[in-house]
């Protein structure tokens, strides 16, 4: 049994091989017929998809007839999973929306009721210029030494941590800025929910809203080291045509610290302000968000959230880990609403990182629940189900509505995501097209990124000063650029005008914060 399991494996090893050769192909011929005026017709298109998924499933197919135990069963079906999973992130090659719901049944049912829609977008998709992005961090110039972090903050136990300053060894690279637009790495779930809405199932749209919620903390695990603290002013864009996603986020506030951000994506847009409030409590950190995050549909349903307490454990002794715990309510202005509980781990959960909640509608009956891991995965089901996970997770009707990009082959101590190491890249060309304020042009950041961690300490060390006047600036009646708040304590939302004067290329009135500054002014009182 054994030798025939491990002759299944090698065979699967293969099939896996020959999918990734055959998908770096398909990338590069879609890259090459992008730029040609004519591209691929829809006729083509689907028969160049239909061909590609008879040959994985028909390889899998004659793997599965083999005859073995459950475990070897069990095997088979999860990298069946993964294959099927690798080929609907190759969407953004295809360049197909994600309007499907992905089931462990019926899935591919969706897609052929949605397949008209898409053929659709197609055409209209395929003109963005494609931009090959990087799969890992550059090399380290310099050895990285190590260093203390119980020295570096025992003295300040119980204060906010946003105010001790701290050697950028303890810093990964990227902002703040950045990080925010970690959320939006699939932001496919909103596609869906967009598409789910004009069909009328506002109960699916709920739930991949919620599953959306949920995916953004997908990113945090084994992620240990903390952003870049955004100078007063700093900005940051992504701009993700194969996502369908316009990005920008802005530093508005230095005390308190504020950040705002704008997403606009297919049928939705995305806004929030967010800050945090930290303490460090001798072996642990909690980070307590404050802030409201806003989904609007073009139709104008709207989602509201604020995101969970997350904490950071065993920071003196015992292996670093973060747990994100808490409830978190995803208020609607029609008829649907969520509440999903983030269970907080115990010393004696084996089975930690559990989310659990239900779609509600105004009458408080619970119409759908949903349940998984904010790691994992997101699955549902019809109705109320209780409280119990097991129950739910063994139901024959349970249906996935998000599962996590596999972690990139090239990890380092920072353990980014794929999506992650792409947002501090300089593509070609787009420095020229930047303002002077964006986070990719930070020197500190960009020293670490490349491995100059003397440079990258002393730069650091230079930009804290001019951080120092921030709040001079801020009381003396600065105001943010591209944001602006409603009302005395509202929520601060995008004014527009940045990607016009992207397009124009005019920066006149942006500041270079991260060039030279009178070192004085930022020690005077």
């Amino acid at each position: 049994m054994l030798s025939e399991f491990s002759d299944i494996q090698s065979h699967l090893s293969v099939v896996c091989e020959e999918r990734s050769n055959l998908l770096d192909t398909l990338r590069q011929l879609e890259a090459a017929n992008i730029t040609e005026t004519s591209g691929i017709n829809d006729g083509e298109y689907q028969l160049t998809k239909h061909d590609f998924s008879s040959l994985g499933r028909g390889k899998y197919s004659e793997c599965s007839t083999t005859e073995s135990d459950d475990i070897e069963k069990q095997e088979l079906e999860e990298v069946s999973e993964e294959d099927e999973l690798s080929f609907y992130d190759s969407k953004e090659y295809f360049t197909e929306p994600t309007t499907g719901i992905g089931t462990i049944k019926g899935a591919s049912n969706n897609m052929d009721k949605h397949g008209k829609m898409q053929s659709q977008k197609e055409v209209v998709d395929s003109k963005y210029t494609y931009v090959e992005r990087r799969k890992k961090l550059p090399d380290p110039v310099e050895k990285e030494k190590g260093v203390s972090l119980w020295s570096m903050i025992k003295d300040n136990v119980g204060k906010d941590l946003t105010r001790v300053c701290l050697p950028v060894y303890f810093n990964e690279p990227i902002s703040s800025l950045q990080k925010c637009c970690e959320d939006m790495e699939y932001s496919y779930l909103l596609d869906r929910a967009y598409e789910h809405g004009r069909a009328g199932d506002s109960i699916q749209r709920a739930l991949n809203v919620a599953a959306f919620a949920v995916s953004a903390y997908a990113s945090s695990e084994g992620r240990h080291c903390k952003p870049f603290n955004p100078l007063l002013g700093e900005t940051y864009e992504a701009d993700f045509p194969d996502k369908g996603i316009r990005f920008f986020s802005e530093k508005v506030s230095h005390h308190p610290t504020l950040i705002a951000c704008h997403c606009e994506g297919r049928g939705w847009k995305f806004w929030g302000d967010s800050n945090l409030r930290t303490k460090f409590w001798g072996r642990s950190i909690q980070l307590d968000p404050v802030g409201l995050l806003t989904v609007e549909f073009d139709d104008g349903e709207v989602f509201q959230w604020s995101k969970v307490t997350t904490t950071i454990y065993n920071l003196i002794l015992g292996k670093v880990y973060c747990d994100h715990h808490g409830i978190m309510h995803i208020s609607g202005n029609r008829q649907l609403s969520c509440k999903l509980k983030f269970k907080e781990q115990t010393i004696l959960d084996r089975n930690p990182h559990q989310v659990h909640g239900f779609v509600e509608d105004v009458m408080g009956k619970k119409v759908a629940t949903i349940f998984g891991k904010w790691d994992e995965s997101m699955y549902y089901v019809n109705g109320d189900r209780g409280n119990n996970m097991k129950d739910c997770s063994s139901s024959s009707d349970a249906s996935l509505l998000w599962k996590r990009t596999m972690p990139p082959v090239n990890l380092t101590r920072y353990n980014l995501t794929s999506f992650a190491i792409t947002l501090n890249e300089l593509t070609e060309g787009l420095q020229e097209k930047l303002p002077p304020t964006d986070s990719r042009l930070r020197p500190d950041q960009r020293h670490l990124e490349n491995g100059e961690y003397e440079k990258a300490n002393a730069e650091k060390q230079r930009l804290e000063k001019r951080q120092r006047m921030s709040r001079k600036l801020q009381e003396s009646g600065w105001k943010p650029k591209w944001f602006e708040r409603e009302g005395e304590d509202g929520p601060f939302r995008y004014m527009g005008g940045y990607w016009e004067a992207r397009e124009r290329g005019k920066w006149d009135e942006c500041p270079n914060i991260f060039g030279e500054f009178d070192e004085a002014l930022a020690e005077s009182p």
